[in-house]
Protein backbone atom coordinates (compact mmCIF):
# COMPACT_ATOMS: atom_id res chain seq x y z
CA UNK A 1 0.00 0.00 0.00
CA UNK A 2 2.99 1.84 0.48
CA UNK A 3 4.47 1.81 -2.86
CA UNK A 4 1.07 2.34 -4.45
CA UNK A 5 0.89 5.47 -2.39
CA UNK A 6 4.54 6.86 -3.20
CA UNK A 7 3.44 6.11 -6.73
CA UNK A 8 0.30 8.32 -6.51
CA UNK A 9 2.53 11.04 -4.86
CA UNK A 10 5.19 10.88 -7.53
CA UNK A 11 2.46 11.31 -10.60
CA UNK A 12 0.65 14.25 -8.78
CA UNK A 13 4.45 16.01 -8.12
CA UNK A 14 5.06 15.56 -12.16
CA UNK A 15 1.45 16.71 -13.26
CA UNK A 16 1.76 19.59 -11.00
CA UNK A 17 4.95 21.40 -12.03
CA UNK A 18 3.96 20.40 -15.52
CA UNK A 19 0.75 22.26 -14.73
CA UNK A 20 2.22 25.05 -13.67
CA UNK A 21 4.74 25.46 -16.42
CA UNK A 22 2.11 24.74 -19.09
CA UNK A 23 0.57 28.18 -17.52
CA UNK A 24 3.14 30.27 -19.00
CA UNK A 25 4.85 28.12 -21.74
CA UNK A 26 2.80 26.85 -24.70
CA UNK A 27 3.12 24.01 -26.67
CA UNK A 28 6.87 22.73 -26.53
CA UNK A 29 5.74 19.95 -24.77
CA UNK A 30 8.63 17.90 -25.81
CA UNK A 31 11.13 20.17 -24.18
CA UNK A 32 9.08 20.48 -21.14
CA UNK A 33 8.88 16.82 -20.68
CA UNK A 34 13.02 16.32 -21.03
CA UNK A 35 13.75 19.59 -18.73
CA UNK A 36 11.92 17.39 -16.41
CA UNK A 37 13.82 13.87 -16.90
CA UNK A 38 16.82 15.89 -16.55
CA UNK A 39 15.70 17.12 -13.22
CA UNK A 40 14.72 14.04 -11.83
CA UNK A 41 18.00 12.39 -13.13
CA UNK A 42 20.44 15.54 -12.16
CA UNK A 43 21.66 15.25 -15.58
CA UNK A 44 22.42 18.62 -17.40
CA UNK A 45 21.57 19.92 -20.56
CA UNK A 46 21.99 21.35 -23.85
CA UNK A 47 19.52 22.96 -25.48
CA UNK A 48 19.71 24.10 -29.33
CA UNK A 49 17.17 26.53 -31.09
CA UNK A 50 16.84 30.10 -32.46
CA UNK A 51 15.87 32.90 -30.40
CA UNK A 52 12.41 33.22 -28.71
CA UNK A 53 11.65 30.02 -28.27
CA UNK A 54 10.87 30.15 -24.91
CA UNK A 55 13.84 28.36 -23.62
CA UNK A 56 14.82 30.93 -20.66
CA UNK A 57 11.42 31.04 -19.99
CA UNK A 58 10.69 27.30 -19.16
CA UNK A 59 13.94 26.92 -17.08
CA UNK A 60 13.28 30.25 -15.20
CA UNK A 61 9.71 28.73 -14.96
CA UNK A 62 10.66 25.35 -13.72
CA UNK A 63 12.67 26.42 -11.26
CA UNK A 64 10.08 28.79 -9.49
CA UNK A 65 7.25 25.64 -9.12
CA UNK A 66 10.36 23.83 -7.34
CA UNK A 67 10.72 26.82 -5.08
CA UNK A 68 14.74 26.49 -5.84
CA UNK A 69 17.39 29.10 -6.70
CA UNK A 70 17.66 30.17 -10.15
CA UNK A 71 20.62 32.29 -12.14
CA UNK A 72 20.81 33.00 -15.32
CA UNK A 73 24.00 33.58 -17.07
CA UNK A 74 24.51 35.34 -20.56
CA UNK A 75 27.91 34.29 -21.53
CA UNK A 76 29.68 36.76 -23.74
CA UNK A 77 33.20 36.78 -25.53
CA UNK A 78 35.14 39.15 -22.75
CA UNK A 79 33.16 36.23 -19.86
CA UNK A 80 35.79 35.46 -17.20
CA UNK A 81 35.70 32.06 -15.09
CA UNK A 82 35.44 34.09 -11.81
CA UNK A 83 32.51 35.94 -13.44
CA UNK A 84 30.76 32.62 -13.00
CA UNK A 85 32.62 30.95 -10.33
CA UNK A 86 33.23 33.57 -8.06
CA UNK A 87 36.39 35.38 -6.32
CA UNK A 88 38.47 36.37 -3.59
CA UNK A 89 37.88 40.30 -2.43
CA UNK A 90 40.38 41.90 -0.10
CA UNK A 91 38.58 44.00 2.74
CA UNK A 92 40.28 46.68 3.83
CA UNK A 93 38.63 47.06 7.19
CA UNK A 94 39.49 43.27 8.12
CA UNK A 95 42.58 43.41 5.92
CA UNK A 96 41.57 39.80 4.80
CA UNK A 97 40.46 38.21 1.62
CA UNK A 98 36.49 37.70 1.22
CA UNK A 99 34.93 34.81 -0.64
CA UNK A 100 32.23 36.21 -3.19
CA UNK A 101 30.89 33.83 -4.56
CA UNK A 102 29.79 33.89 -8.14
CA UNK A 103 26.28 32.98 -9.97
CA UNK A 104 27.12 29.22 -10.56
CA UNK A 105 25.94 28.82 -6.54
CA UNK A 106 22.60 28.69 -7.78
CA UNK A 107 20.25 25.03 -7.76
CA UNK A 108 19.25 25.50 -11.43
CA UNK A 109 21.73 27.56 -13.74
CA UNK A 110 20.55 29.14 -17.29
CA UNK A 111 24.22 29.25 -19.19
CA UNK A 112 22.75 31.26 -21.78
CA UNK A 113 24.59 31.18 -25.50
CA UNK A 114 27.41 29.10 -24.04
CA UNK A 115 28.97 29.18 -27.41
CA UNK A 116 29.87 32.54 -27.31
CA UNK A 117 31.83 31.94 -24.02
CA UNK A 118 35.81 31.21 -24.42
CA UNK A 119 37.41 28.43 -23.94
CA UNK A 120 38.42 28.73 -20.11
CA UNK A 121 35.46 30.02 -18.92
CA UNK A 122 33.20 26.83 -20.53
CA UNK A 123 35.61 24.41 -19.18
CA UNK A 124 35.11 26.22 -15.32
CA UNK A 125 31.70 25.69 -15.87
CA UNK A 126 31.75 22.15 -17.27
CA UNK A 127 34.34 21.52 -14.51
CA UNK A 128 31.85 22.39 -11.95
CA UNK A 129 28.80 20.57 -13.69
CA UNK A 130 31.21 17.34 -13.26
CA UNK A 131 32.61 17.35 -10.23
CA UNK A 132 29.58 19.46 -8.32
CA UNK A 133 32.02 21.93 -6.80
CA UNK A 134 33.87 24.93 -6.97
CA UNK A 135 37.52 25.41 -5.92
CA UNK A 136 38.41 29.64 -5.31
CA UNK A 137 41.03 30.48 -3.59
CA UNK A 138 42.24 27.20 -2.54
CA UNK A 139 38.94 26.61 -0.78
CA UNK A 140 36.77 23.80 -2.08
CA UNK A 141 32.77 24.60 -2.06
CA UNK A 142 30.02 21.74 -2.63
CA UNK A 143 27.19 22.71 -4.80
CA UNK A 144 24.10 22.59 -3.20
CA UNK A 145 21.45 19.69 -4.83
CA UNK A 146 19.92 19.67 -6.42
CA UNK A 147 21.94 21.09 -8.93
CA UNK A 148 21.52 21.56 -13.04
CA UNK A 149 23.15 23.24 -15.87
CA UNK A 150 21.09 23.85 -18.40
CA UNK A 151 22.59 25.38 -21.51
CA UNK A 152 21.59 26.99 -24.79
CA UNK A 153 23.55 27.61 -27.68
CA UNK A 154 22.35 29.70 -31.26
CA UNK A 155 22.43 27.22 -34.35
CA UNK A 156 23.06 30.79 -36.34
CA UNK A 157 24.84 33.48 -36.43
CA UNK A 158 27.99 32.03 -35.44
CA UNK A 159 30.52 34.78 -35.94
CA UNK A 160 32.40 35.37 -32.35
CA UNK A 161 31.66 32.19 -30.79
CA UNK A 162 33.71 28.98 -29.87
CA UNK A 163 32.38 25.65 -30.53
CA UNK A 164 32.07 23.26 -27.82
CA UNK A 165 34.79 20.78 -28.19
CA UNK A 166 33.38 17.54 -28.55
CA UNK A 167 34.49 15.92 -24.76
CA UNK A 168 32.89 18.61 -23.05
CA UNK A 169 29.68 18.23 -24.70
CA UNK A 170 30.02 15.07 -23.92
CA UNK A 171 29.17 16.08 -19.80
CA UNK A 172 25.57 16.91 -20.91
CA UNK A 173 23.10 14.23 -20.49
CA UNK A 174 20.68 15.02 -22.99
CA UNK A 175 21.14 17.64 -26.03
CA UNK A 176 17.67 18.71 -27.47
CA UNK A 177 17.06 20.68 -30.36
CA UNK A 178 13.86 23.67 -29.98
CA UNK A 179 11.57 23.50 -32.86
CA UNK A 180 8.78 26.77 -33.56
CA UNK A 181 5.54 25.98 -32.13
CA UNK A 182 2.92 25.42 -34.48
CA UNK A 183 0.12 27.84 -36.04
CA UNK A 184 -2.61 27.51 -33.01
CA UNK A 185 -0.39 27.73 -29.97
CA UNK A 186 1.79 30.63 -31.67
CA UNK A 187 -2.04 32.23 -31.34
CA UNK A 188 -2.23 31.37 -27.94
CA UNK A 189 1.15 32.75 -27.09
CA UNK A 190 -0.12 35.88 -28.28
CA UNK A 191 -3.45 35.71 -26.75
CA UNK A 192 -1.63 35.03 -23.16
CA UNK A 193 1.34 38.04 -23.38
CA UNK A 194 -1.60 40.23 -24.63
CA UNK A 195 -1.47 41.99 -21.53
CA UNK A 196 2.22 42.37 -20.98
CA UNK A 197 1.90 41.09 -17.24
CA UNK A 198 3.72 38.15 -15.90
CA UNK A 199 1.39 35.36 -15.39
CA UNK A 200 2.18 33.97 -11.56
CA UNK A 201 3.23 30.30 -10.64
CA UNK A 202 2.49 27.99 -7.50
CA UNK A 203 5.57 26.62 -5.78
CA UNK A 204 4.43 22.78 -5.68
CA UNK A 205 7.07 20.93 -5.09
CA UNK A 206 10.26 21.09 -2.88
CA UNK A 207 13.56 20.85 -3.87
CA UNK A 208 13.91 17.85 -1.19
CA UNK A 209 10.28 16.00 -2.71
CA UNK A 210 13.15 16.02 -6.43
CA UNK A 211 16.06 14.35 -4.45
CA UNK A 212 13.44 11.65 -3.26
CA UNK A 213 12.25 11.14 -6.28
CA UNK A 214 15.53 10.75 -8.27
CA UNK A 215 16.34 7.96 -5.31
CA UNK A 216 13.03 6.04 -6.70
CA UNK A 217 13.46 6.36 -9.75
CA UNK A 218 17.36 4.81 -9.89
CA UNK A 219 15.42 2.34 -7.75
CA UNK A 220 12.86 1.44 -10.87
CA UNK A 221 13.19 -1.79 -12.42
CA UNK A 222 15.16 -2.91 -15.26
CA UNK A 223 14.94 -6.23 -16.84
CA UNK A 224 18.23 -7.63 -18.13
CA UNK A 225 17.08 -7.66 -21.72
CA UNK A 226 16.33 -4.17 -21.49
CA UNK A 227 19.88 -3.53 -20.21
CA UNK A 228 21.06 -5.81 -23.26
CA UNK A 229 19.01 -3.48 -25.47
CA UNK A 230 20.48 -0.58 -23.84
CA UNK A 231 24.37 -1.50 -24.18
CA UNK A 232 23.73 -3.17 -27.48
CA UNK A 233 22.52 0.82 -29.17
CA UNK A 234 25.41 2.07 -27.58
CA UNK A 235 28.41 -0.42 -29.13
CA UNK A 236 26.45 -0.72 -32.59
CA UNK A 237 27.58 3.05 -32.96
CA UNK A 238 31.29 2.21 -32.07
CA UNK A 239 31.16 -1.01 -33.87
CA UNK A 240 28.58 -0.83 -36.75
CA UNK A 241 30.07 -3.82 -38.89
CA UNK A 242 29.23 -6.29 -35.95
CA UNK A 243 25.81 -5.39 -35.69
CA UNK A 244 24.38 -5.63 -39.78
CA UNK A 245 25.56 -1.88 -40.11
CA UNK A 246 28.40 -2.22 -41.92
CA UNK A 247 27.01 1.02 -44.55
CA UNK A 248 27.23 3.32 -40.92
CA UNK A 249 30.86 2.50 -40.36
CA UNK A 250 32.64 5.20 -43.37
CA UNK A 251 29.78 8.01 -41.74
CA UNK A 252 30.93 7.50 -37.99
CA UNK A 253 33.91 9.24 -36.75
CA UNK A 254 33.57 8.56 -33.29
CA UNK A 255 30.66 6.27 -31.40
CA UNK A 256 29.01 6.98 -28.14
CA UNK A 257 31.26 7.17 -25.20
CA UNK A 258 30.37 4.97 -21.72
CA UNK A 259 28.82 7.80 -20.16
CA UNK A 260 25.88 7.19 -23.10
CA UNK A 261 25.21 4.24 -21.96
CA UNK A 262 24.71 5.15 -18.29
CA UNK A 263 22.92 7.98 -19.11
CA UNK A 264 20.44 5.91 -21.68
CA UNK A 265 19.81 4.00 -18.52
CA UNK A 266 18.88 6.79 -16.07
CA UNK A 267 16.96 8.58 -18.63
CA UNK A 268 15.01 6.06 -19.83
CA UNK A 269 14.27 5.30 -15.73
CA UNK A 270 12.53 8.85 -15.77
CA UNK A 271 11.17 8.61 -18.74
CA UNK A 272 9.45 5.67 -17.38
CA UNK A 273 8.79 7.55 -14.25
CA UNK A 274 6.71 10.35 -15.79
CA UNK A 275 4.57 8.15 -17.07
CA UNK A 276 3.65 6.38 -13.51
CA UNK A 277 5.17 3.19 -14.37
CA UNK A 278 7.52 1.36 -11.94
CA UNK A 279 9.39 -0.76 -14.86
CA UNK A 280 11.26 0.48 -18.20
CA UNK A 281 10.12 -0.84 -21.70
CA UNK A 282 11.91 -0.53 -24.86
CA UNK A 283 9.69 2.31 -25.96
CA UNK A 284 11.00 3.93 -23.07
CA UNK A 285 14.56 3.75 -24.60
CA UNK A 286 13.80 4.29 -28.05
CA UNK A 287 12.05 7.69 -27.27
CA UNK A 288 15.23 9.61 -25.42
CA UNK A 289 17.94 7.31 -27.31
CA UNK A 290 17.92 10.64 -29.91
CA UNK A 291 18.46 13.22 -27.23
CA UNK A 292 21.24 11.03 -25.39
CA UNK A 293 23.04 9.85 -28.31
CA UNK A 294 23.04 12.77 -31.12
CA UNK A 295 25.77 14.64 -29.44
CA UNK A 296 27.85 11.58 -28.81
CA UNK A 297 27.55 9.87 -32.35
CA UNK A 298 30.11 12.02 -34.27
CA UNK A 299 30.00 12.64 -38.15
CA UNK A 300 32.59 12.09 -40.82
CA UNK A 301 33.19 14.47 -43.73
CA UNK A 302 31.62 12.01 -46.08
CA UNK A 303 28.37 11.79 -43.70
CA UNK A 304 28.48 15.53 -43.68
CA UNK A 305 28.87 15.90 -47.93
CA UNK A 306 26.19 13.13 -48.26
CA UNK A 307 23.90 15.14 -45.67
CA UNK A 308 23.48 12.49 -43.46
CA UNK A 309 23.19 13.81 -39.62
CA UNK A 310 23.89 12.21 -36.36
CA UNK A 311 20.11 11.93 -35.76
CA UNK A 312 19.88 9.99 -38.30
CA UNK A 313 22.44 7.58 -37.51
CA UNK A 314 20.67 6.78 -34.50
CA UNK A 315 17.43 6.55 -36.41
CA UNK A 316 19.30 3.60 -38.47
CA UNK A 317 20.88 1.88 -35.50
CA UNK A 318 17.12 1.91 -33.43
CA UNK A 319 15.59 0.40 -36.61
CA UNK A 320 18.14 -2.37 -36.87
CA UNK A 321 18.64 -3.58 -33.33
CA UNK A 322 16.62 -5.94 -32.34
CA UNK A 323 13.71 -4.57 -29.85
CA UNK A 324 13.27 -6.89 -26.72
Amino acid sequence: MATQDTQTADSRLVQDVAQQVARRVVGQDYMVDRLLISLLTGGHVLLEGVPGLAKTLTVRTLAETIDTTFQRIQFTPDLLPADVLGTQIYDQSTGQFLVKKGPIFANIILADEINRAPAKVQAALLEAMQEKQVTIGGTTYKLEEPFLVLATQNPIEQEGTYPLPEAQVDRFMLKLRVGYPTRDEEKEIMRRMASGEAIPIEHVASPQAVLAARQRITELYMDERIIDYIVDIVHATREPGAYGLGELAPLIEFGASPRATIALAQASRAHAFLRARSFVTPDDVKAIAPDVLRHRVLTTFEAEAEEVTSDDLVQRVLGKIETP
